[in-house]
Parts: C-alpha cells; sequence; structure tokens
C-alpha cells in the first residue's frame, strides 16, 4: 500500500468531499490552497456534464473555493477526450447543455441529427421528448450509444430530478442498446483525468464520499483510495461491500499538515 506521504498527484471527488449545498466543507479551501502551495498537481472531479469548467469555477468560487477551470474534470470533458481518441473528427447527435456541447466541440466532434457516428447523451434540464425521440431512432439505425454518466437522478431545492441515467433507461428500453458510460463508476474517468496530469497510478490518490462510484471506481485504476465522511458514505456502510478504501478519514480537514 502506499504511503499518503508518497502520493505525487491528487484527484477528488467535488460534492460531499469539498462543497454541500453550495457551501465549501471544513478544510476543503485549505487543502486547496495547500495543494496549489506545493505546486502538487490534482483535479477536481464531477460526473455532473452540464457545466463548463469556467462556470464551476465561478460556481465553486461562490462557494469559497478558488479551484481554477484547468483543474476541474467533468464527465462531459472525460466523455469528449474518450470519443477523440476513439473517432477523430467524428460526428455526433448531443443531448446536453453547454458543458458538453462545448467539450464536444473542442475535441473536433461535428453536431447533427443526420447520420451521426453516435448519440451523445449528457445531463440536462430540459430533457425533449422530440430529441429522445430522435435519439432513439438515429440509435436504430445504428449510431452508437454514450451516456457521460450513469447517475438517474439529480438533486434539486424541491426533490430529486430524473437525470442522465434514467433517461438512458427509458432510451435502452427503446433500442434494446445499452449505452458506454463514461463517467464514475466507470474508472475510464480517472484514467483520463490522469492523462489530463501526466500522472501515474501508483502515486495518485483518489479522494470521494461514494463507495459505489468513487472508491470502487478508484480501486479499479490502481489508485491510493481516501473516503471521507462528509457526504454519502457512513462507516457503517463500509462493512456492507467487499471492497475497502485504503483510508476512511473524517473530512479532507484531516489531509492538511501542520
Amino acid at each position: 500500500m502506499v504511503d499518503r506521504n508518497d502520493i505525487a498527484c491528487w484527484l477528488t471527488d467535488m460534492d460531499g468531499v469539498l462543497v454541500h449545498e453550495n457551501k465549501a466543507l471544513p478544510g476543503a479551501p485549505e487543502l486547496i490552497r495547500q495543494w496549489r502551495d506545493q505546486a502538487r498537481p490534482f483535479l477536481v472531479l464531477t460526473n455532473n456534464s452540464i457545466f463548463t469548467p469556467r462556470d464551476l469555477s465561478a460556481r465553486l468560487r461562490r462557494s469559497g473555493l478558488d479551484v481554477p477551470e484547468e483543474q476541474l474534470w467533468t464527465s462531459a470533458l472525460a466523455t469528449a477526450a474518450f470519443l477523440k481518441d476513439q473517432s477523430p473528427g467524428g460526428s455526433a447527435f448531443v443531448m446536453g447543455e453547454a458543458g458538453l456541447t462545448t467539450a464536444m466541440h473542442e475535441a473536433g466532434f461535428i453536431m447533427t441529427d443526420t447520420a451521426p457516428d453516435y448519440v451523445v447523451l449528457g445531463e440536462t434540464r430540459t430533457y425533449s421528448f422530440a430529441a429522445i425521440t430522435k435519439a432513439i431512432r438515429l440509435i436504430g439505425n445504428g449510431a452508437r450509444f454514450i451516456c457521460t454518466n450513469p447517475d438517474a437522478t439529480s438533486p434539486s431545492a424541491e426533490g430529486p430530478l430524473p437525470a442522465t441515467g434514467a433517461v438512458a433507461a427509458l432510451i435502452s428500453k427503446c433500442t434494446g442498446r445499452e449505452p458506454y458510460v463514461v463517467g464514475k463508476p466507470n474508472p475510464m474517468m480517472f484514467r483520463s483525468a490522469m492523462n489530463k496530469l501526466g500522472a501515474h497510478s501508483h502515486n495518485t490518490a483518489m479522494i470521494g464520499d461514494r463507495m459505489d462510484t468513487d472508491v470502487v471506481a478508484g480501486i479499479e485504476a490502481g489508485l491510493h483510495t481516501v473516503l471521507v465522511l462528509s457526504g454519502i458514505a457512513t462507516r457503517e456502510e463500509v462493512e456492507r461491500y467487499p471492497f475497502r478504501p485504503a483510508e476512511i478519514l473524517n473530512s479532507v480537514a484531516d489531509l492538511l499538515e501542520g
């Protein structure tokens, strides 16, 4: 097992680790400052594909976290990077917000609803029945089905909202095709993040608050995994899984030095 002092690069989840309900969690601003002062490579990861890194950086700043946009890695960016590697200069019918469409444009993809190579589904505030119908027909005609993340719901002030995974299930039911999902818990997202940093798995750590996404994907990617109890997971829940993180901490404040 890697000693924490040997960790050269850090990946961290956002919600439940650094922020909760748009407020920085204790220790989070100081940890980001510590990494920046030490010139330690790091990325903040999120399965949310709605926002561009610039948007997310501004939102985090309002929450009390100073995270530059180049230090953010979303499921939209990971999806675009994956597809650029798979099919450079390809075409896609994209269902999503600016975070996804911008990433796909920057990856060199052509957006089209005429015989695209891919149907790419991300999260959006307003899923269109017409767009879902179009996606179903395009997949039926041979387009490959890609999904940014598997989350079935997303939170709101009024309660849960149907999210990417729920809409993907609808499309799968109609087409008989399951999507390839790039975001967590697919370790592909962590590997693409490490590629961006030029990092290696043997000395990279992943901090998360969920056993079923952050920790399992981190283990499968060969990372040093740190579970914090400031979000979803509890110590009791950890015992129900057949795998364990390398470390369990109360919060990221326990990672502060000095």
